[in-house]
């Protein structure tokens, strides 16, 4: 007979995955809004916003830029909606561009393969996010909660390879996103 005792997950089970619990608070959070166009609208440029975080940290080469790289797309962001002076997509597709300028003058999209492929994933993501914003509003929810599915896949693709993006952010942003697909198709 064994006298050791099995340990029961408990909260140091929850603060390993701290990143997990974050993302289903924040998912849960956002239950309490409505699906409006309007929200529907917002979760597209949002859609727009999420590769940029990595193509950034993929350009500084410095992982730990993951989460101060989304506070300030988050600012500026939110900036951008609340002073309606300029449309939003325009000014993400705006910094991706000079992202991606500034990532072939210094020559990172030909050297680095980490780069290219953000570069890729952020014309990808940017291509479906502003067809959704230009489609029917009922189509247009689908193609939002598929780019939405799609980065949550990307996020996982970059945790299980522990790459470019801090292991932390990978894990937060791939919960996140399944379950904004999932609410977008499962509670329209």
């Amino acid at each position: 007979m064994s006298d050791v005792v099995p340990r029961r997950p408990g909260w140091t089970a929850v603060l390993r995955r701290w990143p997990t619990a974050l993302a289903v608070g924040t998912a849960a959070a956002r239950l309490a809004g409505s699906s409006s166009d309007g929200e529907i609208t917002a979760l597209a440029e949002i859609a727009l916003l999420l590769p940029l975080v990595y193509l950034v940290v993929a350009g500084i080469r410095r992982r730990g830029a993951s989460w101060p790289t989304l506070i300030a797309f988050v600012v500026l962001y939110v900036g951008l909606r609340t002073l309606d002076v300029v449309p939003t997509p325009a000014v993400l597709a705006g910094v991706a561009l000079a992202v991606l300028v500034w990532g072939a003058v210094s020559r990172d999209l030909r050297r680095s393969g980490a780069f290219r492929a953000q570069a890729l994933g952020v014309l990808a993501f940017g291509a479906l996010a502003l067809t959704a914003l230009a489609a029917e509003p009922d189509l247009g929810r689908y193609l939002v909660a598929g780019a939405w599915l799609l980065h949550g896949v990307w996020d996982f693709v970059h945790l299980r390879r522990d790459a470019v993006v801090s292991r932390s952010y990978a894990e937060w942003c791939g919960v996140f996103d399944v379950l904004i697909a999932a609410q977008l198709v499962l509670l329209p």
